[in-house]
């Protein structure tokens, strides 16, 4: 084990470390909890019957021509929570799915036209969300938050 691990482990239990909580990765949680809170409070304002998921959805179909797979990968959701989301967003027309014409065997997502409305409208709002979240901190602490949390994703999946 390498010096500064040990180093940063003597501190962690010298300021009491040793509860999930008192960790890095919970306040990690923490903090994508509160964003999500803020973000689907600010959406809701704006578009009351949609969540923080659908938008991302929404967006991510936006410009790509990714499959239902690969947008439930990007989002986080596995594959029986992407479908029950793509159903209900269908239903609140902001989607149309239908049998991709070169593999019958996927199916391709489309935006209504009630969805680009819903994205329009979300940009806005999701600019601002994250000006409020990131007022305070300068861009060198973002370079280098982005950089230890790609860190701890890629010892993740080592």
């Amino acid at each position: 084990m390498s010096n500064k691990i040990i180093y940063l482990l003597d501190i962690s239990n010298k300021m009491n470390f040793n509860t999930p909580t008192t960790t890095v990765l919970y306040s990690i949680e923490e903090a994508i909890k509160a964003y999500r809170k803020l973000s689907q409070h600010n959406i809701s304002e704006v578009v009351p019957d949609i969540t923080v998921d659908q938008g991302l959805i929404l967006l991510l179909l936006e410009n790509n021509d990714k499959s239902q797979t690969e947008i439930a990968d990007l989002v986080f959701k596995d594959y029986a929570s992407m479908t029950r989301i793509v159903k209900l967003m269908i239903t609140k027309d902001y989607l149309v799915k239908s049998t991709d014409n070169n593999d019958k065997r996927k199916a391709k997502l489309e935006i209504t036209e009630k969805g680009k409305e819903i994205i329009k409208k979300l940009k806005p709002v999701i600019q601002k969300n994250r000006e409020t979240a990131l007022n305070t901190i300068s861009i060198d602490e973002l370079e280098q938050l982005y950089k230890t949390l790609k860190k701890i994703t890629e010892n993740c999946n080592s």
